[in-house]
């Protein structure tokens, strides 16, 4: 098998266990929402915090420059290390909301520092079939960000010990990115952050539309991909069944 497609095989591992994290908080929330007496604000804060952490995660990280001040590979291990011990602190020491959405939001920031950068390694050996390389990515963080509701599917855990698993996975993300992943021989030069560029991306047509396109496709997704877990709990209980074909909700959740 050539080096950049097996780096592309171990990287999208590393992918999908580190971003076990995001959706980790809204696979538990129907438990939350019993043992904390969580109504709709409290939920929605949970589901938003780590959106607000990843936005402020990726800001500080192109205001910083930080794929070009440290290593890809550092920082991906290192913001994969950073998310695990939030979401394992949640797990362990916090029975209230305040503290719960301050470990989100830091969860969230940690997701900026381990997605973006393997975007930037996998571009480092794909200059051609880049396009396949961005997709086979992309479906990892997709299951990745899922695993979380095939874990409370296919096992009994309480919430606490789906978190705790959630993190175990992002510390193995962390050693497979420090053991096996490489950058490639096609390295981008440093460069620093230019807020004149973003303005000059919006000044042309073409960009500016792909950028208001893929503000508005990820609204939905992640609105989806947030809530529908919630609704296919409430759904079911509504209706009195046990889950859809024979599917347990979580299990339904992940095949969505």
């Amino acid at each position: 098998m050539p080096e950049r497609w097996r780096q592309l095989g171990v990287l999208s591992l590393a992918e999908l266990l580190a971003l076990s994290l995001w959706f980790s908080a809204s696979a538990v929330l129907p438990a939350l929402q019993q043992e904390w007496n969580l109504g709709a604000a409290g939920s929605a804060g949970l589901v938003i915090a780590v959106q607000l952490g990843f936005i402020a995660g990726t800001l500080a990280s192109a205001l910083g420059n930080l794929p070009d001040v440290w290593s890809p590979r550092s920082l991906m291990a290192g913001s994969a290390m950073l998310g695990a011990a939030a979401n394992a602190a949640l797990a362990l020491w916090v029975d209230s909301l305040a503290p719960a959405l301050a470990l989100r939001v830091v969860t969230g920031a940690a997701m900026a520092g381990a997605y973006p950068p393997a975007m930037k390694i996998m571009a480092t050996w794909f200059r051609e079939g880049r396009g396949v390389a961005i997709g086979i990515l992309v479906g990892a963080l997709t299951i990745g960000s899922a695993t979380p509701w095939l874990i409370r599917g296919l096992t009994a855990l309480p919430w606490r010990h789906t978190l705790l698993a959630a993190s175990g996975l992002a510390v193995l993300a962390a050693i497979v990115v420090v053991l096996l992943v490489r950058e490639g021989p096609n390295r981008f030069p440093s460069a620093r952050f230019d807020p004149r560029m973003a303005l000059a991306v919006f000044r042309a047509r073409g960009p500016r539309l792909a950028c208001f396109g893929y503000f508005g496709h990820m609204w939905e997704l992640y609105a989806m991909w947030a809530w529908i877990g919630l609704f296919l709990f409430s759904s079911a209980e509504a209706a009195g069944a046990s889950g859809y074909a024979g599917m347990p909700p979580s299990t339904a959740t992940f095949a969505v």
